[in-house]
């Protein structure tokens, strides 16, 4: 924290429920004239062809096997909510836990389907990706999101989310349990 004052614009709507007031919706923004002021201090966009290249440079450390390589892909302030883990992970310790066992499947990456967004200092490229886990041929796919910030002239993620495809989940719940056994 660093006691800095921001101004803000913000709404709520409360709700009463269950004998209390209750907020049901809150939004809040930054003031238009400190998002404009922010913006002409950093880079201007990117391609969306830059954009989906970023990718390749989190794959190229998948494939060095090195945990510590993959990490140092995350921003500073980092989220990480893979897909075989229950836990967010949000700093570049947690993060480097996670590639550890997730390295040993060697894992390498196609994107299948990719959706670009970005603005001054940040991108995002969101869709459907799919790993062939070099360890044992299988492959997975799923879908994912990667948020990148400009960090220092780098672009970093600042927020990854991968989950596996619906369909698979819908798919292995409908099996009887007889067939996991």
């Amino acid at each position: 924290a660093t006691g800095d004052k921001v101004k803000a614009r913000y709404s709520f709507i409360y709700k009463f429920e269950d004998g209390e007031w209750k907020i049901a919706h809150h939004h809040s923004s930054m003031m238009p004239e400190a998002q404009l002021a922010a913006s002409a201090e950093l880079p201007l966009p990117i391609a969306d062809m830059e954009v989906r290249s970023l990718f390749s440079l989190w794959n190229n450390a998948l494939a060095t096997l090195d945990p510590d390589e993959v990490a140092k892909r995350y921003s500073k302030a980092p989220c990480l909510l893979p897909t075989v883990s229950d836990v967010p992970r949000t700093d570049y310790d947690s993060i480097k836990a996670y590639f550890v066992d997730f390295l040993k499947k060697k894992p390498q990456g196609v994107i299948l389907e990719s959706y670009v967004t970005s603005g001054p200092g940040w991108c995002m490229d969101d869709g459907i990706y799919e790993f062939t886990m070099g360890a044992t041929g299988d492959k997975v796919k799923a879908r994912y999101s990667f948020v990148y910030t400009n960090e220092d002239g780098e672009w970093k993620i600042a927020h990854h989310h991968s989950s596996q495809m619906p369909e698979e989940v819908v798919a292995k719940a409908s099996l009887p349990e007889s067939a996991f056994a």
